[in-house]
């Protein structure tokens, strides 16, 4: 079997390239290598993946020609590729041409292959709004432009299985963390911010922020999962995430724990759009993938710490 994952130099999609490799599957990753966050660590991600054989090949999705030099005998499509994260320092034009243009792009590359099996869109919690606690019948209302634009590639998408133009399912993954976390994300700025004797930026009132903190390693699996069980969920929405939920501040503790020292704090003005609350529903994975997440938040943090100080030290 040959899958195409999209985004594999980043932090989810290099986890769920290598799982898929390890399992048997022919793997070929692409990447644009935005310039959102250091490059140098996109470029460490596919110094692993290609140690094991899987290429990534620098394309943008924007760009239909790029798409041209790919083959088209693809089993599977995982697309992780997107603009993450909210920021404002992030335009709407963004937004929009990574999380829309580029999902349209894709999709119309899509029905070139004519064994594909199955689109997996990879879509997030923020689609839900300021919190999300919800199961896949909710009523969407994001809050970000982020947000909106996941809505819309998820749409874009699952109109395609609706139209049976494709056969198609969209996974909502919550608060993912773990070893190659964004730089710009909690724990590996926190992290960094413990080991280097830095004071650590926190939004005002974030301390409090509930979060279904899920490692990356159970979110891959349930994508794995996912293509196991393609032939009965298409058309679906399906939420992947950690069941127990954890306040920010009960994160911050674990890292001062696992680090052995206290992180002083700096405060920052709220960020718009940010979620208060995140509790992943995942009754729906559980009958239809047989999904269960496994790893324990401090069990994870350790490992995310573990892999910071391999290669940031």
């Amino acid at each position: 079997m040959k899958v195409l994952v999209t985004g594999a130099a980043g932090f989810i999609g290099s986890h769920a390239a290598e799982y898929f490799k390890k399992k048997g599957f022919e793997v070929i990753g692409l990447d644009n290598y935005s310039s959102y966050y250091d490059i140098g660590l996109k470029k460490l991600n596919t110094q692993t993946l290609e140690k094991q054989g899987i290429p990534v090949l620098k394309m943008d999705l924007r760009n239909p020609g790029d798409l041209k030099e790919l083959d088209t005998d693809f089993d599977f499509i995982i697309h992780f590729a997107a603009q993450p994260g909210i920021s404002d320092s992030v335009s709407f034009e963004d937004y929009y041409s990574n999380n829309i243009l580029g999902t349209q792009n894709l999709l119309e590359f899509s029905h070139q292959n004519k064994d594909l099996k199955h689109f997996v869109n990879i879509a997030t919690s923020s689609i839900y709004g300021l919190e999300a606690a919800f199961s896949e019948t909710e009523e969407p209302k994001p809050a970000s432009w982020y947000g909106v634009t996941k809505l819309a590639a998820e749409q874009l998408v699952l109109a395609q299985s609706r139209l049976i133009k494709l056969k198609a399912s969209s996974l909502r993954l919550y608060s993912v963390y773990g070893p190659r976390e964004r730089p710009e994300k909690l724990y590996t700025k926190l992290i960094a911010c413990g080991l280097e004797d830095r004071k650590f930026p926190i939004f005002e009132g974030s301390k409090e922020h509930l979060r279904s903190f899920t490692y990356v390693g159970d979110i891959v699996d349930g994508v794995y999962k996912a293509v196991q069980n393609h032939e009965k969920i298409n058309g679906e929405i399906i939420n992947l995430g950690a069941e127990d939920e954890h306040s920010t501040a009960e994160g911050i503790s674990l890292v001062e724990e696992i680090l052995g020292k206290n992180i002083e704090l700096e405060i920052v003005p709220k960020r718009k759009g940010d979620q208060s609350r995140t509790l992943a529903n995942i009754e729906k994975a559980k009958i239809l993938l047989d999904y269960a997440p496994k790893t324990g938040l401090k069990e994870g943090l350790s490992l995310q710490v573990e892999w910071y100080k391999a290669n940031f030290l």
